[in-house]
């Protein structure tokens, strides 16, 4: 009776283990297996913080339900042994439905960047995330060739009702590095386009239903290349969105109207949009139809609508173009610190009446195509109205310090070939050094340098690359005023010497020669305290930059920590 207890004890202790590590074989997913579903008795043990292996080679699609993960433990669901391949005359490569928590990944072999490839959809989308699924992270996977969409992940409104705003909000949705090329519609599309409410018929009735929102959108590091409709389009994303760092090349080469940008914030968004590289594309480089709040910032569009009937003067195509937009609290929008070269149409064309305080700063725009359209047609603007357009004098915007020509090399940027990111970096006699206007929201460059990296921040996407040992001063002048460091070398404590001194909050950002931030800080000051003082005995010795900012000023200099 004991040796029997014990084998069992050792066949329990073994099946944990099994699952623990996700050995078991219902838990490595063969090619002849197409449908997955978490309610079938071959996967009723998977539970949270498991991982499905799905084996590699050739298949002719995915279709998975029903996994439930939980905070913390997703569900993974990634390739094993090599590539998993897909090429279908299928709706759809991959369909993932009624998933929560869940990572759908192609990092399972390290040699290979994207372990999952679909390589074509005759009849459909790439990937299709939809009934009710939600906190999802997809990542290292290649879609190609796609009859509709690259990635689409939303949840419409049906007559269930389980699917519309106040029942259903679709959390934490999270798209990075990923390969996208040749889709017939967008390259990623998330949340429902219809903010406002789509008609649908239920038991033969009409009924106008609202769908849910998203909350909490990261797409970021993907790379889009000849979309046919939209790069990115995100709507119904009211709250913590962010789009960054995306490479989005050749959009909207279907020419559809209405369907034609490299990003597009949908009704209902509320997102910021910031160091995008958007080229040669058919439509507008962004375009904003969101809520107020949105940000967009240290993006680079080159030839937006260019190619898009050339000879066509009336079909027009913006760098940036910002719509009358659905409201949130917060209406304002920042447009700053982007570089929009030779947009076929205008530079920034703003058509909001709605929002309020808004702020065009220190974007480099160079040659719109509008300026001699402008200049000399028969229209009741100017030349320079193609740089930034109003096209209400009801709008509410402050323009600061913008850099508006028609030549390129004016700029004084690195290269003038316009093909990488790395062209628009300034030179030193750039006349975009240290002109930008203070802005205490935009704290880094398109790579992450911190602004301001020297005196005061550059105009367009990048700061100067400084000689950090020779030309950053270590006490930066601030509106002239000089701020003092009391003592450099220091060991522990860092001493600022604050002039005038006034009832303010000042902040200290320290980061490492690499750009990376180290210290933070923030001291009320009031007009008998005239030394900003904190301790910085955690750091290592070393040159460090700081940045230090009052009010709406703010400028950076050096110390050395023994």
């Amino acid at each position: 009776m004991a040796r029997r207890t014990f084998i069992l004890l050792f066949l329990l202790l073994n099946f944990s283990v099994q699952l623990a590590f996700g050995l078991q074989t219902s838990y490595l997913i063969g090619l002849d297996k197409l449908y997955v579903d978490a309610q079938d008795p071959l996967y009723q043990n998977v539970k949270p913080g498991d991982t499905l292996y799905f084996a590699s080679g050739n298949r002719d699609y995915l279709l998975i339900k029903n996994f439930q993960g939980a905070p913390g433990k997703p569900i993974i669901m990634i390739n094993s042994g090599g590539i998993v391949s897909i090429n279908t005359d299928n709706y759809y490569g991959i369909s993932i439905q009624n998933c929560r928590y869940f990572q759908l990944t192609g990092t399972g072999d390290p040699n290979q960047t994207y372990g999952f490839q679909i390589k074509r959809v005759a009849n459909g989308a790439g990937i299709g995330i939809g009934d009710l699924s939600s906190d999802m992270e997809i990542d290292h996977l290649s879609i190609e060739n796609t009859l509709i969409g690259g990635i689409y992940a939303k949840t419409d409104p049906d007559c269930s009702l389980n699917g519309v705003r106040g029942s259903f909000t679709q959390y934490n949705t999270t798209v990075h590095d990923n390969y996208i090329a040749n889709t017939g519609n967008e390259g990623i599309y998330l949340g429902s386009s219809f903010y406002d409410g789509q008609t649908v018929q239920c038991n033969g009735q009409d009924l106008v239903l609202m769908p849910g929102l998203l909350d909490g959108v990261k797409v970021y590091n993907n790379t889009i290349k000849n979309s046919g409709w939209d790069g990115i389009q995100i709507s119904s994303a009211s709250v913590n969105c962010q789009i960054y760092n995306n490479t989005i090349l050749n959009d909207s080469q279907a020419e559809v109207p209405n369907q034609m940008s490299g990003i597009l914030i949908g009704g209902g968004t509320k997102c910021d949009c910031y160091n995008n590289f958007i080229s040669q594309g058919k439509g507008c480089g962004i375009e904003c139809h969101g809520m107020g709040g949105c940000r967009i910032f240290n993006n680079i569009i080159v030839d937006a609508g260019v190619s898009f009937t050339p000879a066509d003067r009336t079909q027009m195509k913006h760098g940036i173009f910002i719509s009358e937009l659905t409201l949130g609290n917060d209406s304002t929008l920042s447009i700053q610190h982007n570089d929009i070269i030779n947009p076929k149409s205008d530079g920034i064309r703003f058509s909001s009446t709605k929002s309020k305080n808004n702020l065009i700063a220190s974007n480099v725009i160079i040659n719109p195509g509008n300026f001699d359209y402008y200049q000399n047609g028969n229209t009741s603007f100017k030349g320079v109205d193609a740089y930034i357009m109003l096209q209400n004098i009801a709008t509410e915007v402050i323009i600061q310090n913008n850099f508006l020509e028609r030549s390129v090399g004016s700029a004084g940027f690195v290269s003038t070939l316009m093909q990488s990111p790395e062209d628009f970096k300034p030179i030193k006699s750039s006349p975009l050094v240290d002109s930008a206007a203070v802005d205490k929201n935009i704290t880094f460059d398109f790579i992450g340098t911190p602004r301001p990296y020297g005196p005061k921040s550059d105009i367009g996407a990048f700061e100067l690359e400084y000689d950090l040992t020779t030309d950053i001063p270590s006490e930066p002048i601030i509106q002239n005023k000089q701020f003092k460091l009391l003592k450099n070398p220091l060991t522990d404590l860092l001493l600022i010497s604050i002039p005038n001194p006034s009832n303010a909050i000042i902040f200290l950002s320290i980061y490492n020669l690499k750009g990376e931030m180290v210290f933070q800080t923030k001291q009320s000051q009031s007009s008998a305290n005239a030394v900003f003082q904190t301790n910085l005995s955690a750091l290592y010795p070393g040159t460090y930059i700081y940045t230090i900012r009052t009010g709406d000023d703010a400028g950076s200099g050096k110390f050395i920590k023994r």
